[in-house]
């Protein structure tokens, strides 16, 4: 009791990223920003592929995994990359609505401590668009750094699970090789 194996810390790894990859894709779903929710999405499969394959011994399952935690720390390195503007990104361009939309992240209008001051209708003028505010005031933190920060958790995240996840692969395999020997 109270010993965890390299497996049961991977299975604990791959749920706190599904936690985290959840609460992400919300808000990527209210913000209608696409790509990062086609990201998401694959990446919430590609989770669940490795937390079956780590709870069912299947090696390949894992590898899957452990390829997809390295693409998902460049991903996460691009989006804070395209936050902080830094290589010709720009966090006001529309890149990650594939141009489809105007939206952008959901924290840049409702942020922690965020005031929002809407423009008042004219009367008369009825219109189907939503983004009538003027201004966003009194934030306490600027949404591209809560961007930053969510990305930089899935970065530590993911390496620890492409650690373990190396880890369990070798430890599964070593186990398979000295059953053959026998």
């Amino acid at each position: 009791m109270g010993f965890c194996s390299g497996r049961c810390t991977l299975i604990f790894i791959c749920t706190l990223q599904l936690v985290l990859a959840l609460e992400r894709q919300v808000f990527d779903f209210l913000g209608y920003q696409w790509a990062p929710i086609l990201a998401n999405f694959f990446h919430i499969i590609i989770v669940i592929l490795g937390l079956f394959g780590t709870i069912q011994y299947r090696p390949r399952y894992i590898i899957v995994y452990t390829v997809w935690a390295a693409l998902w720390v460049a991903w996460n390195v691009f989006i804070i990359c395209f936050y902080l503007d830094v290589g010709g990104l720009s966090k006001d361009s529309d890149l990650l609505t594939f141009n489809i939309s105007a939206h952008h992240s959901w924290w840049s209008e409702h942020g922690p401590g965020c005031v929002r001051r809407e423009m008042p209708q004219a009367p008369g003028v009825r219109t189907t668009e939503t983004h009538s505010y003027i201004t966003v005031m009194g934030c306490h933190m600027d949404y591209q750094y809560i961007e930053v920060v969510h990305s930089g958790v899935q970065i530590l995240v993911a390496l620890l699970g492409f650690v373990y996840a190396c880890y369990v692969v070798s430890a599964i395999t070593e186990e398979e090789d000295s059953c053959l020997r026998k």
